[in-house]
């Protein structure tokens, strides 16, 4: 896990993608902040970028590649895999089967996108705060 890395958002809606903005200004996080509009581009991203992704947050209702779909070939993926990118849904809603179907594809965490800016805040600084300290497979001391 490259903790220096971007932070990958895979958000399709352009007024969420302002306030994550917003939010990750405030927070003062060195990471760059990336935002794909669909599953296919940030797949295409993940692939051949050598850029070593932090954390991916990832929508699940996306066009033309969901969440899940996405999820499954990111960890199809062995090199993928082996980056240990942490990977979250970050998401308006969580269906139950939706919760039950990401951690059976051994997702990070499911997040329902809290629906004040405080909230919102708070949720994504608790987020980065756990990964920053945890330590991966591929860790070095």
């Amino acid at each position: 896990m490259n903790k220096t890395g971007p932070i990958i958002f895979i958000e399709d809606d352009l007024d969420d993608q302002e306030i994550i903005t917003e939010v990750f200004k405030e927070l003062n996080y060195a990471n760059e902040l990336i935002f794909f509009s669909d599953g296919e581009k940030a797949l295409t991203y993940l692939t051949v970028t050598e850029v070593e992704p932090f954390i991916i947050f990832s929508d699940i209702n996306m066009p033309k590649l969901t969440g899940m779909e996405l999820r499954a070939k990111v960890h199809q993926n062995e090199d993928l895999r082996l980056k240990s990118i942490p990977y979250l849904f970050f998401s308006t809603q969580a269906e139950q089967q939706d919760v039950i179907n990401a951690y059976s594809k051994s997702i990070q965490g499911f997040f329902v996108k809290p629906s004040t800016y405080g909230e919102l805040k708070d949720t994504i600084h608790a987020i980065v705060y756990y990964w920053q300290i945890c330590v991966s497979p591929n860790y070095i001391k």
